[in-house]
């Protein structure tokens, strides 16, 4: 199974209702697997939060500016989305460091700089795929929390940038899926 991407160059904001199924056929005509990547505002209100402990705790999420990524399987299996997300977290770590950056450090599903956040991510399960959401912020003015952009790393073609962020998880999910098929059973 192929799995296909889209960069779009039209500002798009996200505010938590783009995490759904179908995002990237209904928005670009993508059928099946797919990550889009589109760069706009964050801002997730309490009740588009998909994070419960996020929820509880009263956080949300706001930057002025982001470059954001929806990826969607059409598979049912969290567990196995969560991980993928977390193979995204550490492209994204790895296409970073082809810049020479190497003081990023990855926590379970988020990137850091010191004490400084550069991502948000979430993994969800919709009524027919799996979705995951990442949000690196381009701009850290004005965020709520400490966090660091990507124009504080000198990363200034955002969007060139996430396409190879796209290009390389695509490579990678392609590749594990036909590793499965090169191996024969034991018994």
């Amino acid at each position: 199974m192929v799995i296909n991407y889209i960069v779009t160059h039209e500002p798009l904001n996200y505010d938590g209702s783009q995490l759904q199924s179908l995002f990237a056929y209904k928005n670009f005509g993508l059928m099946g697997d797919s990550i889009s990547v589109f760069r706009g505002s964050c801002r997730v209100e309490l009740d588009e939060m998909v994070d419960m402990e996020d929820v509880l705790a009263q956080d949300w999420i706001y930057s002025e500016d982001m470059l954001h990524f929806i990826v969607e399987h059409f598979e049912m299996d969290l567990e196995k989305t969560i991980i993928r997300q977390r193979l995204l977290i550490a492209t994204i770590k790895e296409t970073i460091e082809e810049f020479g950056i190497t003081t990023l450090r990855r926590s379970g599903d988020d990137l850091y700089h010191e004490d400084k956040k550069l991502s948000v991510s979430i993994s969800t399960l919709s009524p027919v795929s799996t979705l995951i959401h990442c949000g690196l912020n381009v701009s850290n003015k004005n965020t709520p929390i400490p966090t660091i952009g990507l124009e504080n790393l000198r990363i200034h073609d955002v969007l060139a940038f996430g396409e190879s962020v796209a290009k390389h998880y695509c490579d990678e999910v392609t590749s594990m899926r036909l590793a499965r098929c090169k191996v024969r059973g034991v018994q």
